[in-house]
């Protein structure tokens, strides 16, 4: 039986255990939206995980959508991601950066004041984002991205992941969840074109394609992984038909040599979303979906997934895999401590003890 404390390798990445870290948004980014040395130590502390996948990071201000979060497309960016490699890697861990443009999922006053917000077809997340006080508000309208923009856009992950790899990373994910660009090209409703890149479900599917496509010819299909999340509403996503689309989505990149795809796993009407992946995906899977240490092993003994990822028992368990080994009680998490410190940063973030401390 595969044991959730054995080596694992992801595409060119090897594990020391099949934990990972999953990518949670903590808003403590610096002024030009640099990781600090806060973040380093937050990431520092979780390193004994097999694998830590950060918080989604912006490949460029246009991707940028939420109040202090992090960005690969500075020298500044690739200093401070930098010293988190270094510190994880001190640690013996690995690390992997989520590569996360919001699209249309963006509030204005958490930008740059002439950074754009753009999208698939110029329709406004109906969901609210929280601002800069935190309080949630109406999300700016997208332009639509012309046709011959397109390009341009896949270049900019293509830089951000040299970027990432440049300073550290061992891969890339590519976020193509929770209603952010890639996943409103993927949407039916979201996605209202009528170029090559909309209308049939083989047009829609063709953005992601690409930027993986790209993202593997820049640093290595090994180590390229992409998160989906098929059939979830978050941030106004409707698609009519998420088995066919991701059905197509699988079976096309399924040749490519990817490290791995991370599933968040909802239920869907059609069929099981694992299931789903399982026969359209021959490669690694990570499996997330709120899991405890028995129905983590349990997937793992049923050969479904090769990883499980953890998110929030993450935050007030930095040595989560250290009390899953030894059995020990797990903390909880504050809340009100999730993307502000309350006058101090690390209050909530790098201040939940190790157990036996």
């Amino acid at each position: 039986m595969t044991d959730i404390f054995s080596p694992v390798t992801l595409g060119d990445i090897a594990l020391s255990n099949r934990i990972v870290m999953a990518p949670m948004t903590r808003d403590r980014a610096g002024p030009n939206d640099e990781p600090t040395p806060i973040m380093v130590d937050y990431y520092r502390q979780r390193a004994s995980a097999g694998l830590i996948i950060t918080e989604g990071t912006q490949p460029s201000p246009a991707g940028k959508g939420y109040w202090r979060t992090p960005g690969i497309h500075s020298e500044a960016q690739v200093d401070g991601w930098r010293q988190v490699t270094d510190a994880v890697h001190g640690a013996g861990g690995k690390i992997v950066m989520q590569i996360m443009h919001v699209g249309r999922a963006a509030v204005q006053a958490n930008k740059d004041a002439d950074a754009e917000t753009v999208a698939p077809s110029a329709i406004p997340c109906s969901d609210k984002i929280p601002g800069p006080d935190g309080v949630p508000v109406e999300t700016a309208m997208p332009r639509a991205l012309e046709t011959d923009e397109i390009a341009g856009v896949v270049a900019e992950y293509v830089t951000a992941a040299r970027n990432a790899i440049a300073a550290g990373m061992d891969g890339v994910e590519l976020h193509c969840a929770s209603g952010y660009l890639p996943m409103q090209f993927l949407s039916s409703n979201s996605n209202q074109r009528t170029d090559r890149y909309g209308g049939s479900v083989e047009n829609r599917i063709r953005f992601v394609v690409e930027v993986l496509e790209a993202l593997a010819e820049a640093i290595g299909p090994g180590r390229v992984g992409f998160r989906i999340c098929p059939g979830v509403k978050f941030n106004g996503m409707d698609d009519a038909n998420p088995h066919e689309t991701y059905t197509a989505l699988l079976k096309a990149v399924d040749g490519m040599g990817l490290a791995y795809c991370h599933l968040i796993h909802i239920p869907l009407d059609e069929q099981d979303a694992l299931d789903l992946v399982r026969e359209n995906w021959n490669g690694a899977v990570i499996e997330n979906s709120g899991l405890t240490l028995d129905k983590a092993q349990a997937v793992l003994a049923e050969g479904k997934a090769q990883a499980v990822s953890f998110g929030y028992l993450f935050i007030a368990n930095p040595d989560l895999v250290e009390r899953f080994r030894a059995g020990a009680s797990l903390a909880k998490g504050n809340r009100a401590n999730l993307y502000t410190g309350e006058g101090d940063d690390r209050k909530g973030y790098t201040d939940y003890p190790m157990v036996g401390a």
